[in-house]
């Protein structure tokens, strides 16, 4: 069967749908577990609410996990497959060329924030349902499309809905890039804490999330320094502003498992302020943060020949004249020794009066490439790319899929395609989501079809 052929008939369907979606913002703004009727905000409970209402409207079986998470299914037998995606996007930040949550099209792409992470992409695999669905097709498995709330701010979706649900017994997660992802990274974020008062430092502010590369860090001074900051930005050919008392200096944002795709706004300011007051927290982040993204100035730098290597974010920093919080996310490999590791960063908050805090650990997720389940949506992909010289890799990235024990990550991203996760005017391409959408069905038939 070709799936791209029938994919061709459901193009306006998918922009229908994909625009509705990606027009809900589904930003996190505070969890609160005692809302029962929407945890994670009321735009996230839409966006939900919108798709399982869309299923039930389709013909499909669906449930709603708590508010948390939801599915929708179709098939029958023990045996579940798991497409596992997420409707929650990170902060908007960075300049569009049009508002974010417009759902903007032009040329063939689409533009909003979670064009590609993940709404387009999770929008592709209901599409892919729907046509394994009219065209009839027997399947001796469960596949449930599993969809998160909470992906890009610590899983909890995912995780009360494996409480409540049965485990997919294997899976895949459409949010990251074809032909195939069989390994992810380790994802460890931490903060270090203190108490520091400054004379000439009254506050400093960048990030919010910690996978994201901070694009804009703000500094209040209580002096003028304004010849200092201009000559700065000009020297280091750096985009920045004097606002009354703030200092602003802009760098890129990027996703924290590619730090070096981004410039972090945070080590340009540090560079300017270390020669401006002499502050512990500001040495601190200059003598083992700032301009490293492999963590070598900690000495926890390692390469895995499968893996690559260790990836260090500086996330986000809180200043308010009395205490401080900075938060960091690192993406390990599997030969990473944690506790050693540890050990490293602890000593170096403690040698500036700082305390550690580890915030999460995610321990690095592993399928074999010579599984079933690879070969099975590698050879999909094949069929409709032709594509045979691209290999299956490893990512620093972090998606549901290592939330199952078998389970990987596949597509819809193309090699050699723009990384836009987590960057501004993120958007997808119409002609290469039907395509996916058609290597989705090929993939859940070859591992559940009679």
């Amino acid at each position: 069967m070709n799936w791209l052929d029938i994919a061709k008939n459901y193009e306006d369907e998918y922009i229908r749908i994909v625009k509705e979606v990606l027009k809900i913002p589904t930003v996190l703004k505070k969890y609160t577990p005692e809302n029962k009727e929407a945890p994670f905000g009321d735009d996230i409970r839409k966006s939900l609410d919108y798709m399982l209402d869309l299923g039930v409207k389709d013909g499909f079986k669906v449930k709603n996990i708590d508010n948390y998470a939801g599915h929708i299914e179709i098939g029958d037998g023990e045996e579940v497959l798991g497409v596992l995606g997420h409707l929650d996007v990170v902060p908007a930040g960075g300049k569009w060329n049009n508002p974010p949550f417009s759902a903007f099209e032009e040329d063939g792409k689409i533009y909003a924030r979670g064009a590609m992470d993940d709404k387009g992409p999770t929008i592709a695999a209901y599409i892919a349902l729907k046509m394994i669905k009219d065209q009839g097709i027997k399947l001796n498995k469960k596949v449930r499309l599993i969809l998160g709330c909470d992906e890009e701010s610590g899983m909890r979706g995912i995780k009360r809905y494996l409480e409540k649900e049965q485990m997919p017994d294997l899976g895949f997660a459409p949010d990251a890039e074809f032909p195939l992802i069989y390994a992810e990274k380790g994802i460890y974020a931490f903060t270090y804490n203190g108490n520091v008062t400054d004379k000439l430092l009254l506050s400093l502010e960048s990030g919010d999330r910690f996978n994201v590369v901070p694009d804009q860090c703000v500094a209040k001074l209580s002096e003028n320094r304004e010849k200092e900051f201009m000559k700065f930005l000009k020297d280091h050919k750096l985009q920045g502003e004097i606002k009354g008392d703030e200092y602003i200096v802009y760098g890129k944002n990027a996703h924290a498992a590619w730090p070096h795709l981004g410039v972090n706004a945070i080590s340009l300011m540090v560079k300017f302020l270390v020669k401006q007051t002499n502050n512990p927290f500001i040495n601190m982040l200059n003598k083992y943060l700032t301009d490293d993204h492999l963590g070598k100035k900690l000495d926890i730098n390692i390469h895995d020949k499968e893996m690559d290597d260790l990836t260090l974010n500086l996330a986000f920093v809180h200043y308010d004249g009395k205490s401080v919080e900075i938060g960091v996310n690192i993406r390990y490999p599997k030969n990473y020794n944690f506790d050693e590791g540890e050990k490293k960063i602890i000593k170096s908050g403690k040698e500036f009066a700082l305390n550690y805090m580890i915030d999460s650990n995610s321990k690095p997720h592993y399928v074999s490439p010579e599984d079933e389940l690879v070969k099975a949506l590698h050879e999909s992909y094949i069929k409709y790319t032709n594509d045979t010289e691209s290999k299956i890799m490893s990512i620093g990235g972090g998606t549901y899929s290592r939330m199952l024990k078998k389970a990987v990550a596949f597509g819809p991203a193309l090699p050699g395609d723009e990384d836009l996760a987590h960057q501004p005017n993120e958007y997808l391409n119409i002609k290469d989501m039907m395509n996916a959408v058609a290597i989705y069905a090929e993939g859940i038939v070859r591992l559940a079809g009679e």
